[in-house]
Parts: structure tokens; sequence; C-alpha cells
């Protein structure tokens, strides 16, 4: 059977390391687009869809530090491994605190690299300040959300749901999944997911002509536009 190829996308201005990695990719069946520069490097990032992004952070036009955050303003959950020259403690946790997801230190051995990277492929960054739906707006820090411009008025629990969604967006949510990620291991009775998603799906959806969370019968919830027939 053969290889799903993951898509990379590798920004670094040293062109030789450059080329060592991407020829190692190439031998692990994964792709991987270049950039020389932070700017080339958000601009592709924004026209197509990476499974990770390997980031170094002294970029010409523009730091990794500073794409980095960037991105995480914008609301892509795009997996970030940020490289550097510096092992300092200050420089990690400045990496971590724009919304790196992990961080490996120059020289580091191809190995590691390809091993870190694709954990990250198997998930989404949870570093996304801002979700984004349509014009359904959820601003992870603050724990609020907005459609069209209005306040919405949400529990905790209507936060917590809405936020798993929208990171999923636009893809199907089980309950299970929905459950898990609200109530943890404290299962609630059977009727408080049903409860929750009706007061949430009547925040977000009662005042908008356009609905965005969907019921999949039997199988659970999805938030998307859909698109008009």
């Amino acid at each position: 059977m053969s290889k799903i190829n993951l898509q990379f996308l590798l920004v670094e201005d040293d062109l030789d390391l450059a080329t060592a990695v991407i020829d190692y990719l190439e031998l692990e069946d994964i792709l991987c687009d270049h950039a020389s520069n932070g700017l080339l490097g958000l601009n592709l990032i924004h026209q197509h869809h990476y499974d990770v992004v390997i980031l170094d952070l002294n970029l010409p036009k523009m730091d990794g530090l500073e794409v980095c955050e960037k991105l995480r303003n914008q609301g892509l959950d795009v997996p970030i491994l940020m490289l550097t020259a510096r092992d300092r403690l200050d420089d990690k946790l400045k990496g971590f605190s724009t919304g790196a997801d992990d961080y490996l230190v120059k020289p580091f051995a191809m190995e590691e690299l390809i091993a870190r990277a694709q954990v990250l492929s198997r998930r989404r960054s949870g570093e996304a300040h801002k979700l984004v739906v349509a014009d359904l707006e959820l601003d992870v820090k603050a724990q609020t959300a907005v459609r069209n411009q209005q306040l919405l008025k949400l529990s905790p629990t209507g936060i917590k749901l809405l936020t798993v969604l929208m990171r999923e967006s636009p893809n199907l949510v089980t309950r299970e999944r929905l459950i898990q990620s609200v109530w943890g291991d404290e299962q609630p009775d059977s009727n408080s997911l049903k409860v929750h998603m009706f007061n949430l799906r009547k925040a977000v959806d009662s005042q908008a002509e356009i609905k965005l969370i969907h019921t999949i019968s039997g199988q659970g919830f999805a938030l998307k536009q859909e698109q008009p027939q």
C-alpha cells in the first residue's frame, strides 16, 4: 500500500541546509516547498495547505517569531516546528509564546527533525489565538465569540464546544469526541450535550440567515458554511 504524502513547508534562508532537509524529506515520501524568507513563507502558507511548517527563527524580511505570531493571530492552526541556532531557555519560551508547537536547536539530526515533524503532522495546532469560520470569530484567549460583529452570549461549556467545532471545521466531530473534549472522564448525563448544543446553535445561528452548525444524523456535528445549491 502506498504512503499518503504529507506536504511540508520549510522556511529557511540557509540554502545548503534547506536542500539537505528537502532531499531527506523526499526519502521519507514527504513533499516539501521552500521559502527563503519570512514574507514569502507567510504568503505560501496563505495559498496552500501544509501539514507542518518548519520555520527558522532568523529570517530576512520577516523573522520566524513574527511569522508565527501573525499566523496564530489570523487563526491559522498549521503545526509549526521552530528551528534556531539559539538554545537559551528564554529564546525557546519566546518561540512558544508566539505559537510554536515544537522547537529544534541547530545543528540537529535529520532523524529527529523527521520524527518531530511527523508527530506534529498528526494533529492541528492548538496555538491559534483566533478562529474564524465565515462571519463567526472566536477569540481563544479572551474566550469570547462574535458573529456578524455581535457578541454572542455563551456559557463556558458553550465556548468549549464551539472551540472544538471551529478547530475541526469543516470536518465532522463525533458526539463522543465533544463529550471527551468538554467533560473528560467525568461523563455528563445523557441530555447534557443535547441541551448545550441546542443553546449553542441558538446563540450562533438563530439571528443569522446562513446556518453554520449542522447535525450529522447518528454521528455528531459539523461547523461549516455550506455552499449554496
